[in-house]
């Protein structure tokens, strides 16, 4: 069984961590995600630095542009996760923009996300339409889901129509905003998440967006399957200290 589909099925509360690959420093990517999946973290996003991140707030941007100078590229994030499956168990997830995967070869990354144990994708300018007509069936092949977002904006029937032509989980987009950790949730936020819940939708999903510490968690859980951390996490990485014991103490605080 696909590793994500397992996941949702044993766990409640999923907690997913969303980190840049090559950040802080280009040999940290494979150390961060042992520590995340020993600290706690149960689904993780890894990254590809792109030079023009459109969804991306000023802490992610910033982890990118120091990444693509330390000298992160897809085919140095394939390298550093060959052996990534000895070591690491959990769903993993390659987060990204499309024009970097289309100049890769799109089977090519597809097969390569295979041959080195990624799960599942998120390419947040992929035009859904685009990816059904051109390249479902070439990621179907090798296994790996495409997961999509949804936004307090998005229709009904878009948000029926991704659920059922993808297999991974909702990616719940908490106000149309680019990323970057806030306080609170909005009445507007949930009644959106309470719409959402109301279309009894096939995959689970997970809220992202603006959530950094135990309350928001908490306070998230309660509408979905779990949530998304990913700049107040970014921002950890930059932080003095030992890394590893930040992680660990980050994850701890964030679960309670």
């Amino acid at each position: 069984m696909n590793r994500i589909k397992q996941l949702f099925q044993d766990k409640k509360d999923i907690l997913s961590i969303y980190y840049t690959a090559g950040y802080p420093n280009l040999g940290d990517t494979v150390p961060i995600l042992e520590t995340l999946e020993k600290s706690g973290a149960d689904l993780v996003e890894i990254g590809i630095p792109f030079s023009d991140p459109l969804a991306d707030g000023p802490t992610i941007q910033h982890s990118g542009e120091t990444a693509l100078k330390n000298g992160m590229s897809l085919n140095v994030l394939f390298e550093q996760l060959a052996e990534v499956r000895s070591k690491v168990k959990m769903p993993l997830i390659l987060m990204g923009y499309i024009n970097t995967v289309h100049k890769y070869g799109i089977e090519a990354f597809a097969e390569k996300c295979n041959e080195v144990g990624v799960d599942g994708v998120i390419l947040p300018d992929l035009p859904f339409q685009v990816y059904l007509d051109e390249y479902k069936d070439t990621f179907d092949k090798f296994g790996v889901s495409n997961i999509f977002l949804i936004t307090p904006q998005t229709p009904d029937a878009r948000i029926k129509l991704i659920d059922e032509k993808t297999n991974g989980f909702i990616y719940m987009v908490s106000s149309a905003s680019v990323t970057g950790a806030k306080k609170g949730l909005s009445d507007e936020q949930l009644a959106y998440f309470d719409r959402v819940n109301q279309l009894n939708l096939d995959n689970p999903a997970l809220i992202g967006f603006g959530i950094g510490d135990n309350a928001s968690y908490k306070e998230t859980c309660k509408f979905a399957d779990g949530a998304i951390i990913g700049s107040a996490f970014v921002k950890l990485l930059g932080e003095s200290g030992d890394l590893h014991q930040n992680i660990q103490s980050f994850i701890k605080s964030i679960k309670g």
